[in-house]
C-alpha cells in the first residue's frame, strides 16, 4: 500500500494546503488528508476552518474534501 503524503497530522501554523472562498471569508487550512484521492465522493481531511461565526479562531475537524474544493481556491501548498 502506497503511503498517503499528507497522512501525518501537522500544526495550525503549517499546514499542508490553505483554501479561501472568493469573498475571502472562509479559510480551511488541511492539517492531514485520510486518501490519495481527493476526488472519492468521501474523501475526507483533518481541517483548521476560520469563518464568521469562528471570531478570528479557528475549528477543528474533519470535513469532506469536496466542501472546500467546490467553494473555495487554493491559496498555497506546502507538502515537505
Amino acid at each position: 500500500m502506497a503511503k498517503i503524503p499528507c497522512g501525518k497530522t501537522r500544526p495550525v501554523e503549517r499546514p499542508y494546503e490553505i483554501w479561501q472562498s472568493a469573498d475571502g471569508s472562509w479559510t480551511w487550512k488541511v492539517l492531514k488528508k485520510y486518501q490519495m484521492d481527493d476526488n472519492k465522493p468521501f474523501a475526507r481531511a483533518f481541517c483548521a476552518v476560520s469563518s464568521p461565526m469562528t471570531y478570528g479562531s479557528y475549528d477543528l475537524g474533519d470535513t469532506y474534501i469536496a466542501d472546500y474544493t467546490n467553494y473555495a481556491r487554493l491559496i498555497s501548498t506546502d507538502y515537505d
